[in-house]
């Protein structure tokens, strides 16, 4: 009766353990998809301003989100497929996968924290250079649409103020036309509208700098909390696949 009680235990407690891996692994998935969908997002939406920026860690963090969010999609179905077939093998190739995603997002989220610690010295080192040295620079095509790009969606002009184009090689240059700035500094642009550098014309106070910073600094929050908060749920997932795969010890592979 004793050993007929015990093995009774045993399985109530591995159904038990498999409808929680079940609830786990489908929001494990969901979440897996909101995890693609930010880095996407950030490739996707915002990729243009990624050509000014001298460092590949912010693109970085965005592909190591995606890649763990298709990643966690698959391990989320896979984890399913192994809790209710109660295979252990399956359930070893799982816990393995959780583990490599756990270190992706938590790789993520370091890299956004170090990152963030340092955009502001990049950005005063590199970006007046980027936009006065490669603006209208035959191969460099994606930094002059990012920086009109910037300048209109920002409402500002050079890197610190407007008077950092007076560096530029193309305004210096007959191609410039006699602008002062590029038609992107204009609050309402017009063909040329770049020769006249009145603050009436222009966004002649507003660097785009601070701005610039600001925005990345908050999608690399966004990028880093979503990282770490996903890495901290997966901890449960892997608790719950090694109580599963210890009741299930005595089980044939």
């Amino acid at each position: 009766k004793m050993r007929e009680y015990t093995e009774k235990k045993e399985t109530c407690g591995t159904i038990c353990l498999k409808y929680l891996l079940f609830i786990f692994n489908f929001f494990f998935w969901l979440a897996g998809g909101a995890v693609m969908a930010v880095g996407a997002w950030t490739l996707a939406e915002k990729s243009d301003y990624i050509s000014l920026l001298s460092s590949s860690t912010y693109s970085a963090t965005a592909y190591i989100l995606v890649v763990a969010g298709v990643v966690v999609m698959v391990t989320g179905i896979l984890g399913c497929c192994a809790t209710f077939k109660e295979r252990r093998n399956l359930l070893r190739v799982y816990f393995i996968l959780l583990l490599c995603i756990f270190l992706l997002e938590i790789i993520a989220g370091i890299l956004a924290y170090i990152y963030y610690q340092q955009l502001s010295m990049e950005l005063k080192q590199n970006l007046k250079n980027t936009m006065t040295q490669k603006y209208h620079k035959e191969g460099e095509e994606s930094v002059t649409s990012a920086v009109d790009k910037l300048q209109q969606e920002f409402k500002c002009c050079g890197s610190n103020n407007y008077t950092d184009w007076t560096d530029s090689q193309w305004i210096k240059s007959s191609m410039a036309s006699g602008r002062k700035v590029p038609d992107s500094c204009c609050k309402t642009i017009t063909d040329l509208c770049g020769r006249r550098d009145h603050p009436s014309n222009i966004y002649k106070e507003s660097g785009c700098i601070t701005k610039l910073e600001n925005f990345i600094q908050e999608h690399l929050k966004i990028i880093g909390a979503v990282g770490i908060s996903i890495a901290c749920v997966q901890i449960f997932g892997m608790i719950f696949t090694c109580c599963l795969y210890r009741s299930l010890k005595s089980e044939p592979y």
